[in-house]
C-alpha cells in the first residue's frame, strides 16, 4: 500500500486511508479499491500506451454524466461512476512512475460476475446494455471524443496483423500458430462487413460503451438485478453492433468448449431489444448476425497480433497466453458459424414486422 498511498491521498480530500487493494481483472488499466474514512473510492492508473490522451476520457465521462443528469431518476435505472477530482486536477501524472492516475466513485453495494449463473442474469445484461444505448440515443455521438481511434475497426486490426506477421521472426512449427493463420485467412470478406455497411450509410454511429463484457456490469449482491455499468474509457462514437457482439461474446462463450450458448444469446437479445428496439432500423436488425460472428473474430485477431508483437497490449501470465486466447475466440466463431441458421432464426423472431 505504501507505494500508492501518496497518490491516493491526493484524491482523498483529507480523509484517512486504511487500505488499498487490487480490484477487478482488467487487461488494460491497473485498478485498486481505496478504503478510506467515509466513502471508499476506486484508484486507477490509465494505460497511456493504449490511451495516449487520458484527458479525453475524463471529458467524455463528464459529458455522459451531465447527459444522464438531465434525465429523471425514473428514466435512469443504471448508475455509472463519477470522476472524483484530485485537489489540483481531475487526474494526475505521478512524477515518480510517470503514470496518469484518476479516482472514480465506488458504486456499492455491488458486485461484478465472471460467469452467468442463469438465464435471468443473461436477460438482465441484455436489458442493461439496451437501457444504456437507449439513454445515450439522445446524446449526439459527434459531441464525444474518439478516445481510442481505430477501436473495433476490424479492417484496421487486420492491417496491423499483416504488418506484425511480416515483421515476425521465422514462423514457428507450432500447430496452434498455423491454425490461427489458417483461420484468419479463411475468414475472408467478413472482416469488412460492418465497416462497409457504415460507409454505405446503412449503419450509423451512436454512443457506445465500447467494452460491455459481463464483468463490467454491476449486480446487486445476492440478486439478479444489475444496478451499474463501469469501465467507461471506451465510451465514444461507434456502431452499437460492436457492443452487442462483444456483450454476446462475453456472455455466451462456454468456457470448457468455447462453444456458443444459444439460450443465453436469446435471453440477452430479447431483453436488449425490448429496451433499444425503439431506435433500431431495418438495417440494424439485418446486421446483428454479422456482428455476433465478427466481434469474437476481431478479438482473436487482436490477441494473435499482440502475441506476434511480443505481448505489448494485453496483460499476460506467460508468453503463450495470447496465442491460447486467440485460439479460444476462433473456436467460438466456428461454433457461431455452425449455429448460423438457428441464430438467424432467433433474430428473425425478434425483428418487428415493420422492420423485416
Amino acid at each position: 500500500m505504501n507505494r500508492l498511498e501518496p497518490i491516493a491521498r491526493r484524491f482523498a480530500g483529507g480523509r484517512t486511508i486504511h487500505a488499498i487493494r487490487p480490484l477487478g481483472s482488467g487487461l488494460i488499466n491497473d485498478t485498486f479499491l481505496v478504503e478510506a474514512d467515509g466513502d471508499n473510492f476506486v484508484l486507477q492508473a490509465i494505460n497511456d500506451r493504449v490511451f495516449p490522451h487520458p484527458e479525453l476520457i475524463a471529458e467524455n465521462l463528464t459529458a455522459l454524466n451531465r447527459h444522464l443528469g438531465r434525465q429523471t431518476a425514473v428514466e435512469v435505472r443504471l448508475r455509472i461512476p463519477r470522476l472524483l477530482p484530485a485537489a489540483d486536477d481531475a487526474q494526475i501524472r505521478d512524477r515518480d512512475s510517470g503514470r496518469v492516475w484518476r479516482a472514480l466513485e465506488w458504486i456499492t453495494p455491488s458486485e461484478s460476475r465472471e460467469r452467468l449463473a442463469n438465464l435471468t442474469e443473461a436477460g438482465e445484461v441484455g436489458a442493461a446494455l439496451g437501457h444504456f444505448h437507449s439513454l445515450c440515443s439522445t446524446l449526439a455521438a459527434e459531441t464525444l471524443h474518439d478516445t481510442l481511434p481505430g477501436f473495433h475497426i476490424t479492417p484496421e486490426y487486420f492491417r496491423q496483423y499483416q504488418a506484425a506477421l511480416a515483421q515476425a521472426p521465422q514462423e514457428p512449427s507450432d500447430p496452434d500458430f498455423a491454425s490461427c493463420r489458417r483461420f484468419i485467412a479463411d475468414f475472408g470478406a467478413g472482416i469488412h462487413e460492418l465497416e462497409q455497411a457504415r460507409l454505405r450509410g446503412e449503419l450509423v454511429d451512436r454512443v457506445i460503451h465500447g467494452d460491455p463484457k459481463l464483468n463490467n456490469f454491476l449486480f446487486e449482491p445476492d440478486s439478479d438485478r444489475i444496478i451499474g455499468l463501469v469501465d467507461l474509457d471506451t465510451v465514444k462514437p461507434g456502431l452499437v453492433h460492436y457492443d452487442i457482439g462483444d456483450c454476446l461474446r462475453s456472455c455466451c462463450q462456454i468456457p470448457d468448449t468455447n462453444g456458443f450458448d444459444l439460450q443465453r444469446c436469446s435471453a440477452v437479445l430479447e431483453h436488449y431489444l425490448a429496451e433499444a428496439g425503439r431506435f433500431f432500423t431495418e438495417a440494424d436488425y439485418r446486421y446483428l448476425y454479422p456482428a455476433i460472428r465478427l466481434i469474437p473474430f476481431e478479438l482473436g485477431l487482436r490477441f494473435f497480433t499482440d502475441y506476434l508483437q511480443g505481448n505489448r497490449y494485453f496483460k499476460v501470465d506467460d508468453a503463450g497466453q495470447n496465442l491460447r486466447r486467440a485460439l479460444a475466440q476462433f473456436e467460438l466463431v466456428r461454433d457461431i458459424e455452425r449455429q448460423r441458421g438457428a441464430i438467424q432464426e432467433l433474430i428473425a423472431k425478434l425483428t418487428p414486422t415493420t422492420a423485416s
